[in-house]
């Protein structure tokens, strides 16, 4: 089992790139960085989650959705021709959240 060592938000620019069918695939923003490491303390790696929740790995992804890729692409320079990003409120009803946590 992976633990949750770190989280940050993501800069503008960074897309998480999804292969819906062999000819279609569709960028969201990257929301957040977290950085993972197993139980054991071997093996770290960064996954993005993106704006409507989808992270490479979750069960509850898009049906058919393949993750590709992570893509930058400055601000200035535009949003990959793909994108799609869910406006605030549109986001999915079900799946993981990150929910506040009291202090112990």
């Amino acid at each position: 089992m992976k633990e949750v060592v770190e989280i940050v938000p993501a800069r503008p620019g960074w897309y998480a790139r999804w292969q819906l069918t062999p000819e279609v695939t569709r960028c969201y923003p990257v929301s957040l960085w977290a950085l993972l490491e197993e139980a054991d303390g071997t093996g770290r790696e960064v996954i993005g989650m993106d704006c409507i929740g989808q992270w490479p790995g979750a069960d509850d992804n898009e049906a058919g959705g393949q993750f590709v890729r992570y893509l930058y692409q400055t601000p200035d320079s535009g949003k990959p021709e793909d994108v799609d990003a869910a406006p605030i409120g549109e986001l999915r009803e079900d799946g993981p959240r990150l929910q506040p946590m009291t202090a112990p």
